[in-house]
């Protein structure tokens, strides 16, 4: 009989196997812009950006998005209660650009997120066939929208987000933003996810989200997810639910983005979205992350003390070698494909060891009626067992 313990970790090397087989294969699902022919008419598109205290990045973002090469768009930008100069920056773009139309965002509702209800209103004053949502934080290549709106119609999606290059200064940053991205490349399996109707199987990155008009309103848009915290995964399971079309690409060649300034912003971000991801289902939630710090730990707990010969009686040492390997080939694999510094690999442990903690740090505050984003309450949610 197989001892208990060698099955234990004969199931971690099995799980990491699992998720080394969907990252290699995401390798070749995740499509880049500018793979897609050129279509023969490009319909209007409306670009639609939220701000609120965006000063230091605002003018960047504009004036990339007037910039673009193509033929028919509007540029709409909602100033959301802006208490520093955005307003006035703002102000100044549109008497540059007549193309640039500023928007004064109304007082927020009640049960509405502010940004929810910016991207909202945004989307009542636009007039495109096609509608692109995108963060203050972000740069555009001129030739971006044009080669996204190729993609978007050569696949025939009614909505298409994207991973972008995500830029980071700080190492406050470079701890935190990568391990996102390496649980999505790493769990979800792209090739599966497009081409079957559940709604778990789908991400949609808001910093670049483009719909079909037809297919937001069809999903009831921003105002059917107005209090929840991810309004870009819930959109998307939205729009998977309704059997429509969703994609996602790598964007990264042409659209970047600093997602936050430091780890303080970071820490907040991320406490305000993990336990939404999960749809504040608590036993999954708890499950999943004591799972990822058992699978990061253990092994390398095992390789530590195995010199010293504490635990040979309970513990062999090639699972957990073949562990750690797999580790490193999935973060390597992940950040490479996803424009993240390799040597980060290296420090997996202390990536996935901070998100386990604001993990907890995100359950605590949303049980508690904490969390808080860009200086506004959020609204107290409801926590499921299952």
């Amino acid at each position: 009989m197989i001892p208990l313990w060698f099955r234990h970790q004969l199931g971690i090397v099995v799980f990491l196997g699992i998720l080394l087989a969907i990252a290699l294969s995401n390798l070749l699902a995740l499509r880049r812009l500018g793979t897609y022919p050129l279509p023969a008419r490009f319909p209007r598109v409306s670009i639609l950006l939220p701000a609120r205290n965006e000063e230091a990045v605002i003018a960047d973002c504009v004036r990339s998005l007037l910039a673009q090469d193509y033929p028919d768009l509007e540029v709409l930008v909602l100033d959301d209660g802006s208490t520093d100069g955005t307003g006035e920056i703002l102000a100044t773009l549109a008497r540059e650009d007549g193309r640039l139309r500023v928007l004064a965002g109304r007082p927020l509702p009640e049960g509405w997120m502010g940004k929810h209800w910016a991207c909202w209103q945004l989307a009542e004053a636009a007039t495109g066939e096609l509608l692109l949502f995108t963060d203050a934080d972000t740069v555009h290549h001129p030739q971006a929208l044009r080669l996204g709106v190729a993609a978007f119609l050569a696949e025939r999606a009614d909505l298409m987000s994207g991973f972008l290059r995500q830029q980071l200064l700080t190492w406050g940053e470079r701890l935190t933003v990568p391990a996102i991205f390496w649980c999505f490349f790493s769990f979800l399996p792209l090739a599966l996810a497009h081409r079957v109707r559940a709604p778990a199987l789908s991400l949609t990155n808001g910093q670049w989200m483009l719909f079909a008009r037809s297919a937001y309103e069809a999903v009831g848009g921003h105002a059917a997810v107005r209090n929840h915290p991810v309004d870009d995964i819930a959109l998307g399971q939205r729009v998977k639910a309704k059997g429509l079309c969703w994609r996602i690409m790598d964007v990264g060649d042409w659209v970047s983005c600093r997602m936050y300034p430091g780890f303080r912003a970071a820490l907040e971000g991320f406490t305000k979205n993990l336990f939404a991801v999960f749809d504040f289902r608590l036993a999954e939630y708890l499950f999943v992350w004591a799972w990822m710090a058992l699978v990061t730990v253990e092994p390398l707990v095992v390789l530590a003390f195995w010199p010293l010969g504490v635990g040979r009686d309970l513990f062999a040492l090639w699972p957990a070698l073949a562990a750690v390997g797999e580790m490193l080939a999935l973060w390597t694999i992940a950040l490479a494909r996803l424009r993240f510094p390799l040597y980060l690999a290296l420090l997996y442990p202390a990536h996935i060891l901070l998100l386990v903690f604001i993990a907890l740090r995100s359950l605590l505050w949303t049980a508690t009626g904490r969390a808080t984003w860009k200086g506004r309450t959020l609204p107290r949610q409801r926590i499921r067992l299952m």
